[in-house]
């Protein structure tokens, strides 16, 4: 019988952990794309994204663009083509309200501030007005980057830091 406890208690311990707060879970590796972003770390800004999610995604929105433009390429861009998209480069962190650059990464609260959870497994970056940005997905190696804006020069709005609560 103490046995069979344990197991069930084993198993709400493992069930509880899954049912945390994405924004909560995904904060710290999304906090640690943005410092990269910051200093323009390439190395620490591959560690924190999922490259074939990515070109898939970024791949899916060209094609449309070209196809809402009359042009339809089979197979879309090329891997070099959207590996040159995927760059700490094609994102900039600004002060919200102003175009000034941060003078630092964001902070653990202010990134959980930026986050919009859209399911169990998935959070964003979201601008001012709601949109998301930057999608993360929670995988096996952690929250990863797996959507970004086709268009280059992304501008992420980040506010002062929140009050504790």
């Amino acid at each position: 019988m103490p046995a069979r406890l344990a197991a069930a208690a084993a198993l709400l311990l493992v069930c509880a952990c899954g049912g945390r707060d994405p924004v909560k879970a995904a904060a710290p590796d999304v906090q640690g794309l943005l410092a990269a972003v910051q200093a323009g770390d390439a190395r620490g800004f591959e560690t924190r994204l999922d490259r074939p999610a990515l070109r898939a995604d970024l791949r899916r929105q060209i094609a449309g663009l070209g196809r809402a433009n009359g042009l339809d390429v089979e197979g879309g861009p090329s891997d070099a083509a959207l590996d040159r998209r995927i760059d700490p480069a094609a994102l900039r962190l600004v002060r919200q309200g102003t175009d000034q650059p941060l003078a630092a990464a964001p902070s653990a609260r202010q990134t959980a501030a930026l986050l919009k959870p859209i399911d169990r497994d998935h959070v964003c970056v979201r601008d001012p007005t709601q949109q998301c940005l930057l999608t993360f997905a929670r995988e096996a190696a952690g929250w990863r980057l797996v959507a970004m804006p086709a268009q280059p020069g992304t501008v992420i709005a980040v506010g002062p830091e929140p009050a504790k609560r």
